[in-house]
């Protein structure tokens, strides 16, 4: 009997330039504590597979009813229009109308893989890391979500000599995170907000857990590199006052590697429909990169004077 742990992925990016050094492969995998209303990859947050529809490239029962005869939960109807209806709340996830689908208006969001399965997609472009220095990153939803297999997976990245990166929001078991940030190469770490009602107002969670978190590994484990990022959405954490907080915080915390701010953008927005949600951020507006600019000004000068004092 085989006891090694299968991970859920909803998507694995090749030839990626962010999320760790060189070039490198990325893992989603699903699963999230949070509800982050800026989500750009909302087909991560569910722990499990999921059906995602394009309306748009129907092309209605007159002309095709493959999904409706395969659908033994009913889950699926015949709108107003002519065109299919997901109900979500009878359907399984089992993708019977996904693989029939011709013009692909069905897809199934997540599929269970084994360690080998990933790192024999990830090992096709070892030349390119070995020119690059990049490698691999675990991301997601929130990896650690699925601890067991993520601990498998960078065992088995390492004993192959593969470079290797973890994404997290910090909303995870102490004793998972101090495992998985012992086994990767380097561990990218979101605060996203020091006022606790704000953040829950952003995220659905409290960041007590994400704070002790990170102290708690700066603390334990200050040999392991960490990076630490924020996510700037307007009107949530954009002032002067949000940035320094957080600077203030992770220095008294230990200090990171790097401390970045990242622009918010809503190109995750077109995937919501698909699986029958609103996006709350609709209208919302990025920052300027002059804006950004200002406010990776005031996190550099905190961080100057505090090291000149």
């Amino acid at each position: 009997m085989n006891d090694a742990p299968k991970g859920l992925v909803f998507n694995i990016q090749k030839f990626s330039l962010h999320d760790g050094p060189g070039i490198r492969t990325i893992v989603f995998l699903k699963g999230c504590p949070l509800a982050c209303i800026w989500c750009s990859n909302p087909e991560g947050r569910s722990k499990n597979i999921e059906l995602m529809q394009t309306c748009e490239r129907c092309i209605g029962t007159d002309e095709c009813d493959r999904c409706l005869a395969v659908c033994l939960d009913e889950s699926l109807h015949v709108g107003d229009d002519g065109n299919v209806v997901v109900d979500r709340s009878r359907c399984d996830g089992c993708g019977d109308c996904a693989y029939v689908c011709p013009p692909r208006a069905l897809e199934v969001s997540g599929r269970w893989v084994s360690v080998g399965e990933v790192l024999r997609t990830v090992e096709e472009d070892d030349a390119f890391y070995a020119r690059s220095g990049g490698g691999l990153t675990v991301s997601g939803g929130e990896p650690l979500a699925q601890g067991a297999f993520v601990r498998a997976l960078l065992e088995a990245a390492r004993g192959r000599g593969i470079d290797t990166a973890i994404e997290t929001s910090g909303l995870c078991n102490w004793k998972t995170l101090k495992e998985v940030a012992r086994l990767a190469d380097r561990i990218y770490f979101d605060i996203k907000c020091l006022d606790p009602e704000k953040h829950e107002r952003g995220t659905g969670v409290s960041n007590k857990k994400i704070l002790d978190n990170f102290r708690k590994l700066r603390t334990e484990l200050p040999e392991a590199e960490v990076f630490v990022r924020t996510p700037v959405i307007p009107g949530f954490n954009d002032s002067r006052e949000d940035i320094a907080a957080i600077v203030a915080f992770i220095e008294a915390a230990g200090g990171a590697a790097s401390y970045e701010l990242l622009a918010y953008h809503g190109f995750g927005e077109p995937k919501y429909p698909k699986l029958g949600r609103h996006y709350p951020l609709s209208h919302l507006a990025p920052l300027s990169p002059l804006q950004i600019q200002e406010l990776k000004g005031v996190a550099m000068q905190l961080s100057e004077a505090r090291a000149a004092v």
